[in-house]
């Protein structure tokens, strides 16, 4: 696919990863539609790209589904899901305050898995309906998954668990929509400079820095931006996990 003909959905559009691959996607002549629960940051990123943004809550299957019809109808077409959206989720099973509450687990797991299908699955029903393009190529589904999905550090149970889910459906969802000319694919990003990695003090930084074999550095939004448009110009990637990291292999703690 090439990007000029992108008319994507971005969830966690409004900042970080999401808004990284909005600003590619549009600085190459495609359309976006932001979807983001921060109404105000949303609003300005979208005016700044002169895309459309919906305030989105991706567990809520009715206001997505609605969403995503409307985010078609505002660029005129709809080929591209990119799943962005996502929340830490941090804490210990057993914490010096007693054990995880579940509800922070089912929260993790709401928002980072059930939402990232979710979403996918309302944009799969509407590309199923698109022309054809080379290969028969209808749309492209791109989640977020995470190194924490394979080497999950300690207060990351519920993170690990949520990202590694991602990973599990990356291929079964590939080979179900394969019928309809949708591809799917998963990026899993190592450690990334984010707005949460911005509030982090200096000596964090830097440990963190140290930490990755090579570049010895955090990976930058763009890195995973220019993957994603990769993905997008290679029909031949399919269900698969692709680790974006600089070979960093998470310790326990």
């Amino acid at each position: 696919m090439q990007l000029n003909q992108v008319k994507a959905i971005i969830t966690g559009g409004a900042s970080g990863l999401g808004h990284a691959v909005a600003q590619h996607l549009v600085a190459n002549g495609g359309t976006v539609a932001l979807f983001d629960v921060n109404e105000e940051k949303g609003q300005e990123a979208a005016k700044a790209l002169k895309g459309h943004f919906f305030r989105t809550d991706v567990t809520s299957e009715e206001g997505v589904s609605a969403n995503v019809a409307a985010a078609r109808e505002a660029m005129g077409g709809l080929n591209v899901v990119v799943n962005c959206a996502g929340i830490l989720g941090a804490g210990r099973m057993l914490g010096k305050d007693g054990p995880m509450p579940l509800n922070t687990f089912a929260t993790t797991v709401m928002v980072n898995l059930v939402g990232s299908f979710n979403v996918a699955k309302a944009g799969a029903s509407l590309m199923q309906n698109n022309d054809t393009g080379e290969d028969g190529e209808r749309g492209v589904i791109i989640n977020t998954a995470s190194v924490a999905a394979f080497e999950g550090q300690i207060g990351q149970a519920a993170y690990s668990a949520s990202k590694g889910g991602v990973v599990g459906m990356t291929l079964p969802m590939a080979r179900e929509l394969s019928r309809f000319g949708i591809r799917v694919a998963t990026i899993a990003p190592g450690i990334f400079w984010t707005p949460m990695v911005d509030g982090m003090p200096p000596q964090v930084q830097e440990s963190l820095s140290a930490s990755i074999p090579f570049p010895s550095r955090l990976g930058k939004p763009d890195e995973f931006a220019s993957t994603v448009a990769f993905i997008l110009g290679n029909r031949y990637i399919n269900g698969e996990t692709i680790r974006l990291d600089g070979a960093v292999r998470l310790q326990p703690k």
